[in-house]
């Protein structure tokens, strides 16, 4: 588990990391934007063992992420469906993929991320709330909020 206080102060990248932090549950996040919901979808995409996936979704539901929801009930089976804090991790997905695009892909990324309703593409841009304007990442400090 990750240092969850800092200067005597909770930690929201500590806590952040504790939830979504392990390298699977980005996976399957990532799987659950593209559309897979249920289990059977995860674990033929992924190639991860039935007992870790199960383990991930438990915690993944159990931190709001995902709400499990029965799809049928003879026998009982769940589908996935991510919530608005699930939905919210689009943001770190996207950044994720741009990043890994800009230094491990040669030539065309495999996927893009797009606009659903207009299909104009999407990406991860820091914006100052100050002036407006977009922000450098060598542009970027953190302050205490005190």
């Amino acid at each position: 588990m990750a240092s969850r206080t800092r200067g005597g102060r909770t930690c929201s990248v500590a806590q952040a990391l504790d939830v979504v932090g392990e390298r699977w549950n980005l996976l399957i996040l990532r799987d659950a934007l593209l559309g897979s919901t249920r289990f059977d979808a995860f674990l033929n995409s992924l190639g991860i063992a039935r007992n870790v996936l199960a383990n991930r979704l438990n915690g993944l539901v159990r931190n709001g992420i995902f709400v499990r929801v029965p799809y049928q009930h003879r026998p009982l089976r769940h589908e996935y469906l991510l919530t608005e804090r699930g939905r919210e991790l689009t943001v770190v997905i996207v950044a994720l993929m741009e990043w890994g695009d800009r230094h491990f892909v040669d030539g065309e990324p495999f996927r893009v991320a797009v606009h659903s309703a207009c299909g104009g593409e999407v990406h991860s841009r820091l914006v100052c709330t100050g002036c407006g304007g977009p922000v450098a990442p060598a542009d970027v400090t953190t302050r205490r909020n005190d």
